[in-house]
């Protein structure tokens, strides 16, 4: 019995991406479909990393595929092809970079620079090309974090190259400074080093720029939030009263500038016991769903009070690398693939598309 694609085509409707739910054909994921006798063998494009789902993924759709009468070998292969995503109205993209993640707290303390480390090394893990943006000029914390002790080099003397360890390219203040050396720099200042260290470093290529933002939101985030091209902000908190009035007040900057709220991550929302077990809510409980309720927000997931996720981060070797197979580091790989995919359902970026307009005077 012949095989028929359309036959093939409808098996395979029954296979729903396991992020959004959707099946992998009518959103266009399964392209160039072959059929050779029995033999089938067709491509599934996604649009974001995951390279942990793609043997259970591709064996869903060697199941599906071989339910078809007649089939027999099938081939897929299955790649992801990140894209760039607009970003504000009026703020050109940064050579290099296709999509810039802020990662944003209106309070300090609150776990933001961990959040923003380990949701880089997730995306990293699932394939994705990563940098790392340390915006925090008066404390930098993640040459620390990502355990790096380098100076960048200039190979022009004009531009940085990124230094880079777990195969994340990171870009910090902490870089050019000694560690003890206090930053003591009036705003304006501030926001003119970290647009140099934006736009001066050479980011190779990247799906994702991952960018710390300091706490607050203040005359540098505002600035910052204006003049560079965030395809989407990640709001950390934890769920005290205290911290969720001031993510209130990062949303509120967030949308004012034009940059859309990708997600809720809400830090140390529970503290188990090593000893005994014993489960307590420290911050109080669930504040950062129920604020992600209120805003009609995606809650991108909730982290535990646990001592391992600060001492793997103070020795430089953060959750996702030091743990990945654990279950903190898979809370944060769920989060990783969440804000991808969040990324990936928003308009493309078209600028590239249009040519330049140039008027000249004849004479």
């Amino acid at each position: 019995m012949a095989v028929t694609e359309q036959a093939l085509i409808q098996a395979l409707t029954g296979v729903l991406d396991p992020n959004t739910g959707r099946d992998l054909v009518s959103t266009k994921a399964v392209r160039n479909v072959v059929i050779a006798g029995g033999d089938v063998a067709f491509d599934v494009e996604l649009g974001y990393p995951a390279r942990s789902q793609v043997p259970a993924l591709r064996q869903a759709l060697v199941t599906a595929a071989k339910g078809v009468a007649g089939v027999g070998n099938v081939s897929v292969n299955i790649q992801t092809r990140v894209v760039a995503h607009a970003a504000q109205r009026g703020v050109a993209l940064l050579p290099g970079v296709k999509n810039i993640i802020a990662v944003a707290s209106g309070k300090g303390g609150v776990g933001k620079s961990t959040t923003a480390v380990n949701l880089a090394l997730a995306l990293a893990s699932e394939g994705a090309r990563v940098g790392l943006l340390d915006a925090d000029i008066y404390g930098p914390s993640l040459p620390m974090m990502m355990g790096v002790d380098a100076r960048p080099e200039s190979e022009d003397g004009k531009t940085m190259e990124p230094l880079e360890n777990y195969g994340v390219q990171v870009m910090s203040i902490g870089f050019l400074v000694a560690q003890d050396e206090a930053m003591i720099w009036r705003g304006p200042m501030a926001t003119q080093a970290l647009e140099q260290l934006l736009r001066q470093t050479n980011w190779k290529d990247l799906d994702y720029l991952i960018v710390d933002l300091p706490p607050g939101t203040g005359d540098i985030q505002l600035t910052l939030s204006q003049r560079v091209p965030m395809t989407g902000a990640v709001i950390v908190t934890t769920p005290q009263d205290i911290a969720l009035l001031d993510a209130r007040k990062a949303i509120k900057m967030f949308e004012k500038v034009g940059v859309p709220i990708l997600g809720i991550v809400e830090n140390m929302a529970v503290h188990v016991c090593s000893n005994c077990g014993h489960v307590e809510h420290v911050f109080g409980a669930d504040g950062g769903r129920k604020m992600a309720q209120e805003y009609s927000m995606d809650y991108l997931g909730a982290l535990p009070l646990d001592i391992r996720i600060r001492l793997q981060a103070d020795s430089g070797k953060p959750t996702v690398v030091a743990d990945p197979d654990g279950e903190v580091a898979g809370i944060y790989k769920a989060v990783a693939r969440r804000v991808a995919v969040s990324i990936a359902a928003k308009n493309k970026d078209f600028s590239s598309k249009f040519p330049t307009i140039t008027i000249s005077k004849n004479t």
